[in-house]
């Protein structure tokens, strides 16, 4: 009988008093600034994080035409001339008796999926590599900024 109590007892102990049905959860106006206060933050974050993205792409197309410049370099010191606008950077990646392997293993797309533009003559230069940024169109700012090898070679000359 004593056991029979004992149980009957702790039975009644995890039975929860009756609660105020008005404050069993959180109200409308509470979630709803909850997920105000969220998208917020969520916006701030992508913010920071979406300027690291175009200034990452950025100096990726800046090696790349670092690159490729370097290569048409070494076809004028070999052929004397500098590819033509018909060969094109595409020129770079041939092979020939010269460089059997050709001068660049691939020809990268710019970090936005573009090809890059090759001019010969460039406006100041023998030549000039282009990438038209995210906008793919000439001129811009931020994302959109053009990218240039005549830039690369001016801010080589400045350091």
């Amino acid at each position: 009988m004593y056991c029979q109590s004992n149980r009957t007892a702790s039975k009644k102990r995890f039975v929860s008093s009756p609660v105020n049905p008005l404050k069993q959860g959180f109200t409308l106006v509470e979630l709803m600034v909850s997920l105000v206060i969220l998208a917020l933050l969520a916006s701030a974050v992508s913010v920071s994080i979406r300027s690291y993205l175009i200034r990452s792409k950025q100096s990726i197309a800046k090696i790349e035409i670092s690159r490729m410049s370097q290569a048409v370099e070494a076809f004028y010191a070999t052929f004397d001339r500098y590819p033509t606008n018909d060969e094109g950077i595409e020129v770079l990646v041939s092979k020939s008796d010269e460089f059997p392997e050709g001068l660049l293993d691939f020809l990268p797309s710019d970090p936005w999926g573009n090809s890059y533009e090759y001019r010969s003559p460039g406006d100041s230069t023998p030549f000039e590599i282009v990438s038209l940024g995210a906008d793919r169109r000439e001129g811009g700012t931020g994302a959109d900024r053009d990218i240039t090898s005549v830039e690369l070679a001016k801010t080589r000359r400045k350091n």
